[in-house]
């Protein structure tokens, strides 16, 4: 897995979300080093969990729309005097 990468702007997103939540579920501040150090923190540590998840999620999303465009071909078959 490559290293998350974000832009200035969504980093700064972040960081901000990071330092509300604490200011508000927690009642304490943080600074923009803190709420950037449990960035990387997380990414590093959790992030994989999180990555793979999406992987599978994707992966049964793709396996679930494969099987429609499956049954919609049997649905385009005309009948023959063959069997299958």
């Amino acid at each position: 897995m490559a290293k998350l990468k974000f832009t200035p702007e969504e980093k700064a997103q972040i960081v901000h979300k990071i330092k509300v939540y604490f200011e508000e579920e927690l009642d304490q501040t943080i600074g923009t080093f803190e709420a950037e150090f449990l960035i990387e923190f997380f990414g590093e540590q959790v992030g994989a969990y999180f990555y793979n998840q999406g992987l599978n999620d994707a992966q049964a999303l793709i396996a679930q729309k494969i099987g429609e465009i499956g049954d919609s071909i049997y649905e385009l078959e005309r009948p023959t005097d063959f069997n299958k």
